[in-house]
């Protein structure tokens, strides 16, 4: 019987002209990256259990590994997963590989990942991330945070994504405001229903911190707490004036106040002006302890965000005894890419890397097509070689649908000259092999 194929739900493929726009995306965000000195590292697409689990949030989500003939671990469970994102494989390698590394160490991973969730619009099981973190020993400067917010924004620009506004917030603030207020087993709770306001709106967000705190001492908490996360500046002089507004006597919220603020001036001194103070911003993982960040489109903010992360004292801990604050920011590149498609806001025709396509004019003229390809691509060019002596309309036609800008003709005869036609004009002229560029 035959097998008829079909695409399995969550796991995109594409077709070459569309991979090739998406590896053109990737090249153009890895040399942003690089350009602030962020070194590449790649990790296992398989990790133990145990550091998967490390942090105990997202056990339905993984995937785990094993052979139909399973040699299985004790307990008779398989002992390797897919990793889920890319943030604790780099805790655990920042710990095995602790003594071999410069601190501060800046890194970036574009790796795919995967996550057991039901397939919708752009969410996947299997799906690419750009993350980018700086972690320190001890202590790591607030400066680091503004820079991996200008970093996001500035990879977004480069592949030609505009409309996003980075929201920035600090995990601190609420904290600080919560603690005079509640017990702390309700501060956590409440963040999270914070963070969840832009989706059930703010009436709902109301009821629900009125529900953890409980009483009448629910209500007035809840109205401060949502009046504070309604808070939004374009800059630091405006985030300063509207925070004095509410009376919060705990050196935890006014450090968060002040390590915000000089986010926002380091952004303002790195040219970047598409960023708002936006104290709605929480992050629901309890490991953010500072600044935490939130790109969306300006026109679609039900999408939901394409950039997110912020700082943590200590991801690492669970693998080394070592103090190691770091700060991190992903961009979710599937799910910006599958909207790009989606929009139509790509427009892919090239199915083929090659600058040219060498015809072939007869069997005799194999070697010298040959010697002219091999001489072109020292020269640095991509090409592709005609297959079988076929009429020149056919190989030109070949050249047309794969998108190849270019079609080099080399001498039909002796003592003739080699052409180059221009396929998106037209214009056929002649060509040296040593100096002809397009």
């Amino acid at each position: 019987m035959t097998y008829r194929p079909r695409p399995v739900s969550g796991f995109p493929e594409h077709l070459p002209e569309i991979r090739m726009a998406e590896q053109h995306m990737l090249d153009r965000i890895r040399a942003t990256f690089e350009s602030y000195g962020f070194a590449s590292i790649e990790t296992p697409s398989v990790e133990e259990l145990e550091v998967l689990l490390a942090k105990g949030e997202t056990d339905k989500e993984i995937y785990t590994i094993e052979r139909l003939q399973a040699d299985e671990a004790p307990g008779g469970e398989s002992r390797l997963g897919l990793h889920y994102d890319l943030t604790v494989p780099f805790a655990r390698y920042v710990a095995q590989h602790f003594n071999d590394l410069v601190f501060p160490f800046k890194r970036y991973q574009m790796q795919r990942v995967w996550r057991g969730e039901r397939p919708q619009a752009g969410r996947f099981r299997e799906f690419t991330q750009c993350d980018i973190d700086v972690i320190g020993i001890d202590n790591l400067a607030v400066t680091f945070d503004a820079e991996l917010a200008a970093v996001a924004i500035q990879a977004l620009e480069a592949i030609g994504v505009g409309g996003v506004t980075l929201h920035i917030s600090n995990r601190k603030i609420f904290q600080g405001a919560l603690s005079s207020r509640v017990n702390p087993e309700q501060v956590v709770p409440i963040i999270r229903a914070i963070d969840g306001m832009p989706k059930v709106g703010r009436d709902q967000t109301v009821r629900l911190i009125q529900d953890i705190v409980g009483g009448l001492t629910g209500n007035v908490v809840a109205n401060a707490i949502v009046k504070l996360a309604d808070t939004r500046a374009t800059g630091a002089n405006e985030l300063r004036q509207l925070t004095d507004e509410f009376e919060v006597d705990r050196e935890e919220y006014s450090e968060g106040i002040s390590e915000l603020c000089s986010v926002m001036d380091h952004l303002k001194f790195l040219g970047i002006n598409n960023v708002v103070a936006d104290l709605s911003i929480a992050r629901g993982f309890d490991y953010y302890t500072g600044t935490v960040y939130e790109g969306r489109f300006d026109d679609a903010p039900a999408f939901g965000s394409v950039v997110a992360g912020g700082r943590y004292d200590d991801l690492a801990g669970a693998f080394i005894n070592k103090k190691l604050p770091g700060v991190g920011i992903s961009i979710g590149f599937s799910r910006l890419f599958a909207k790009l498609l989606a929009d139509k806001a790509i427009t892919a025709t090239r199915r083929s890397p090659a600058d040219l396509l060498i015809v072939l004019p007869s069997e005799e003229r194999r070697e010298a097509m040959l010697v002219t390809a091999q001489a072109l691509r020292k020269r640095g060019f991509k090409v592709e070689t005609y297959h079988a002596p076929q009429k020149i309309g056919k190989q030109i036609s070949y050249a047309e649908k794969k998108g190849i800008p270019f079609v080099w003709f080399p001498p039909f005869d002796d003592g003739s000259q080699h052409e180059v036609k221009d396929m998106a004009s037209g214009v056929q002229t002649p060509a040296e092999i040593a100096t002809w560029n397009p």
